[in-house]
């Protein structure tokens, strides 16, 4: 079994919070994470109609057969257990009673907030980072490998094939299950907006186009994009919020969190394919950035990732905020350092002098002649933190 790097954050959650939330993605682990953490406890799963059905029946009933504890998997599909939670967790405060599982992050933090507010803690469980399966000694010292098979953790685990595993991933929890949370009776359009937002991937987002090539108004747009972001597809990454000048752009650019999913999506499946791809740098940017969200997610730390641009053109792709100031990163696929790469460092440091500044490409790691500025291998990701 692949050891997860959140497991000692879930278990300090635990000793704090009388439960545990843990979101992310479907087939990320959830399941298999709180089976470890909670082994001597019993194992629910909404998901299944019948358990529905016995819940909906009586809940009191229900939860006084768990008063010792138990974990709750897919609890979104039962959004009137969080009440009675609140009360059975009213009347015996001790820690790390149950944990609750789900992957929809809105209903989720919707219901955590109303009735679990100072009882649960929350985590957000993303697939296999690349320091994980490096430390697994199951990844390989190829990025085209790693970006086309992506993280899903039952790829790795059962050596399966990664093109038709995603394409299954896809019909099943993307084209059915996330378009039935807001029933979405328009699939072929709703299909057609998921594959250009993997076209749009590392680009800043503009709703206008999108809402024009899809066909559908941009509050549909935004329904949309709400809904594959809380369903853990993709993510918005927002533009740096301390004004370096009043000329920044302020729309968000979009990500995926795996790139497993957006290669094929993009209909990619070979890594000869992936190289001579239009979106090759792109698809290295993306994944450069879902690792250091995931490595922040392990950690138990959200948000403080921003990038940033100006209607010159001045570029940073990826600021990360830190107590002792932000440090800016530029991401190019290149495989040999090039002074010219450091462009938008430079300029950043305009503004920012004593920030640091990395390089992340695909070479080797190494120093510059410029202060607090260096050259960093993707293999050496994990050390940004």
């Amino acid at each position: 079994m692949i050891s997860r790097a959140i497991f000692d954050e879930a278990k300090f959650a635990l000793a704090q919070f009388r439960a545990l939330c843990i979101t992310g993605p479907r087939q990320s682990g959830k399941t298999t994470l709180s089976k470890l953490l909670f082994s001597g406890k019993p194992y629910v799963n909404f998901e299944d109609p019948i358990i529905q059905y016995l819940f909906q029946k009586d809940p009191r009933k229900f939860l006084n057969t768990y008063k010792a504890g138990a974990i709750f998997d897919e609890v979104q599909r039962v959004p009137e257990i969080f009440r009675h939670l609140q009360v059975l967790m009213d009347k015996n405060t001790s820690r790390g009673q149950f944990i609750l599982t789900g992957s929809n992050n809105f209903l989720l933090q919707e219901q955590v907030s109303q009735s679990l507010a100072g009882r649960a803690g929350y985590l957000t469980l993303l697939p296999f980072s690349y320091q994980e399966l490096k430390d697994a000694k199951l990844s390989v010292s190829d990025i085209w490998s790693n970006m086309l098979k992506g993280g899903y953790p039952e790829i790795w685990t059962e050596q399966l094939n990664p093109q038709k595993w995603l394409k299954s991933y896809i019909q099943t929890y993307i084209q059915r299950d996330v378009r039935q949370l807001k029933n979405i009776s328009n699939l072929a359009l709703f299909n057609r907006f998921v594959f250009l937002c993997a076209n749009y991937a590392g680009q800043i987002l503009n709703r206008d186009e999108l809402s024009r090539q899809v066909g559908v108004d941009t509050k549909t747009i935004q329904s949309w994009l709400g809904l594959l972001e809380n369903s853990y597809i993709l993510f918005q990454l927002q533009p740096w919020h301390n004004n370096l000048n009043k000329r920044i752009v302020k729309s968000p650019k979009i990500y995926f969190y795996d790139t497993g999913l957006l290669c094929t999506l993009l209909n990619i499946s070979s890594k000869t394919g992936l190289k001579n791809h239009p979106m090759s740098g792109a698809i290295f940017e993306n994944w450069c950035i879902s690792e250091v969200k995931k490595n922040k997610c392990n950690d138990g730390e959200t948000g403080n990732l921003f990038y940033f641009r100006d209607n010159l053109g001045n570029e940073i792709d990826l600021i990360l905020e830190k107590e002792t100031g932000p440090i800016a990163i530029e991401i190019k696929s290149a495989t040999k350092p090039d002074r010219n790469q450091i462009k938008g460092l430079k300029f950043w440091k305009k503004y920012q002098a004593d920030s640091n500044g990395l390089l992340l490409y695909q070479g080797k790691s190494a120093t510059t002649e410029d202060v607090n500025i260096q050259f960093l291998s993707w293999e050496e990701l994990d050390s940004i933190r």
